[in-house]
């Protein structure tokens, strides 16, 4: 089977061979076994279902949580001519009955979907009629109550499985403790124990915890002796992401910011520039990173503490994805844990606080007690906290309680552009044109320049249409919108506001309440989280590396000789020493641009001169100008 998947992995994504434990993970998929695979952000997930799912007959169907994530997978596939679908809350019904369509007569390979379309009977229905070869489940972690992303859509995984019994199920995942891991396996219904797992060791990313009230000043530092590459700086709060961006601008480095609040275009095209460099920094929120692959980010940078190890160390591992030397560094002031505290308060409303909200929702979106399953709304949330006087905080926590609790779903926004598939036959097409002659420009501008427009949805962009057919951009959406009045066609409007899907119908609040395990015992989870947090940024004795890989259950006394902790008790690889020798004897008193100091460490590794000049410029043994491109020797001595 090995030269089967080489020579797909080669002919469809253009490697001649696959990545360590790759292999393994795909000969386990094609022989027929429930697998799960635990790897490293950026380890080739993908690859381990897309590759044996192409190498079988039939369709493979992916769930994942994430709608950009699908959506831009499903545009990779299909660029490379492979047949590729997705489904998912918030679409047109005409888009979700072709996509099944598709799927049932073997005109897919793949089929995203997310976990909440499980349960609708439309899917089952069309699941039943499926020749499906492989299940994927990505952020496998998701269907754990123990993970730190639990989802009530993901337990309904299982329940599909009789369905597709001659399938396995490959689950997906990038961190997981030992409890998830066994949860995993119980929770998808896996017929014997098999798990393919990589070291999370990341040799060439060093992990730092640096106790600075400065926060401000050693990020400028920081980011300023980075000779090359990228960085990303997370922040907890939306707003605060501009600040640090603004400021970073300010003082001569290039940045923009990134949150789920700004919409997509403008996403978009903020992570555009700083994937393509026109940018050095991206100051974001946890929600950037997801699917970024970026080769040449050297240096993450959390400003606030995060909210578990699990998500620090999904964000740090977004460094380093080429294998150089990289660095993560978590900037933890003195009233940083008190906040982290503060803010596990806030995550957990009031009982009566979450009813109040839940009820607001159904006034705001005008839903009947006993109405609404499975129904989509766009939302905006701060329009919804000023309407109703709630705080955006408790707002959204409420919400992500509710989705925990299996009530709704919530999606960012995300750039959906206008859509259309026409109906209509081609004897009916001109019968129409005849009887409705309003219409003929538009109709004929669609079946001359949009091929496919009668057996798929199409983009269609209006204020084109508009240039082209003579007519204004708000006539071309009339028209569009009374065509599909007429049945002639489907139109999908252009949309960029998150959504929420309600998974079960509106209840009264006289009848509502969470359960004890998505409320009282995920909040003592939560703590358990928090303290592995405190406990790693206020353990200043022990290798960074060390303590995450144990929290993960892999045990190595193996320091890694960079860190904080490390560098503080003199623990170093092997010839540090030496660079820092021949590094400040190089840097005179007039001072030495850096790149030419670099270039002169001849027999050293780039990464450990830049690291070896990271930790004398932090302890004053060098100094840097105010444009980070040259050094000179600076008053203190090397600490060793």
């Amino acid at each position: 089977m090995s030269t089967l998947t080489k020579s797909i992995l080669n002919k469809y994504w253009g490697y001649p061979d696959f990545r360590p434990l790759q292999e393994e993970i795909v000969d386990s998929v094609m022989a027929g076994r429930d697998t799960l695979a635990l790897l490293p952000t950026g380890g080739g997930k993908s690859i381990c279902f897309q590759v044996p799912a192409m190498a079988m007959e039939g369709l493979c169907i992916v769930i994942t949580p994430l709608i950009a994530l699908m959506k831009d997978q499903v545009a990779h596939l299909v660029d490379k001519g492979i047949p590729a679908a997705a489904i998912y809350s918030g679409m047109h019904p005409d888009q979700l009955e072709l996509a099944y369509n598709q799927a049932v007569f073997g005109r897919l390979k793949f089929l995203y979907v997310s976990p909440e379309r499980l349960q609708t009977d439309a899917f089952i229905e069309a699941l039943k009629r499926m020749k499906v070869c492989l299940l994927a489940v990505d952020e496998s972690h998701c269907i754990s109550q123990w993970g730190y992303d639990f989802r009530p859509p993901y337990l309904k995984i299982a329940e599909i499985r009789p369905f597709i019994r001659k399938a396995p199920v490959l689950a997906l995942t990038a961190t997981a403790t030992a409890k998830v891991v066994d949860d995993i396996q119980l929770r998808l219904g896996f017929k014997e124990k098999n798990v393919f797992q990589s070291s999370f060791e990341r040799k060439n990313v060093t992990y730092n915890v640096l106790h600075e009230a400065d926060k401000y000043g050693v990020l400028y530092r920081k980011l300023n002796a980075m000779a090359e590459g990228s960085a990303i700086v997370y922040v907890r709060n939306r707003k605060r992401t501009q600040v640090v961006a603004d400021w970073l601008n300010s003082v001569g480095i290039s940045a923009t910011f990134y949150h789920a609040g700004l919409d997509s275009k403008t996403r978009d095209e903020r992570q555009e520039m700083w994937m393509k460099g026109k940018v050095k920094v991206i100051a974001a929120t946890n929600a950037f990173g997801m699917g970024i692959d970026k080769p040449d980010v050297r240096l993450v940078i959390h400003l606030d503490l995060p909210d578990s190890l699990e998500a620090y160390f999904q964000e740090a591992g977004r460094a380093g994805r080429d294998l150089k030397p990289s660095s993560a560094f978590l900037l933890v002031s003195p009233d940083d844990v008190k906040k982290l505290q503060e803010n596990l308060m806030q995550s957990f409303p009031e009982i009566n606080r979450i009813k109040l909200i839940y009820n607001a929702l159904g006034n705001y979106f005008n839903i009947p007690v006993g109405a609404g399953e499975n129904v989509s709304y766009p939302f905006v949330i701060y329009d919804f906290a000023n309407r109703y006087g709630f705080s955006v905080v408790e707002v959204f926590h409420t919400l992500k309680l509710l989705e925990k609790e299996g009530f709704i779903v919530l999606s960012d926004s995300f750039n959906e552009p206008s859509k259309v598939m026409i109906k209509a036959s081609r004897d009916d097409i001109y019968g129409f044109q005849v009887n409705n002659p309003q219409f003929g420009d538009l109709i004929k501008f669609m079946l001359r320049t949009m091929p496919g427009v009668m057996t798929d949805f199409v983009r269609i962009n209006e204020e084109t249409v508009a240039k082209k057919t003579g007519l204004t951009a708000e006539k071309v959406k009339e028209q569009l919108k009374r065509l599909e009045s007429y049945n002639f066609l489907s139109y999908v409007p252009q949309t960029d506001k998150p959504q929420i899907l309600f998974l079960s119908e509106f209840v009264d609040t006289k009848h509502f309440d969470l359960s004890k395990e998505n409320y009282h015992d995920r909040k003592k989870e939560a703590e358990e989280r928090m303290k592995a947090v405190i406990g790693f940024v206020e353990n200043d004795e022990e290798c960074r590396s060390v303590q995450l890989l144990r929290y993960f259950n892999e045990k190595t006394t193996e320091k890694c000789g960079r860190c904080d902790v490390c560098l503080r008790n003199g623990i170093r690889p092997v010839a540090y020493d030496t660079v820092e020798n021949r590094l400040v004897s190089m840097v005179g008193e007039g001072g030495k641009p850096i790149r030419e100091v670099v270039s002169q460490c001849d027999g050293f590794e780039e990464g450990n001169v830049l690291d070896a000049i990271r930790f004398l410029v932090d302890n004053g043994v060098l100094q840097m100008d105010d444009n980070g491109s040259k050094l000179r020797k600076g008053n203190k001595k090397s600490r060793r």
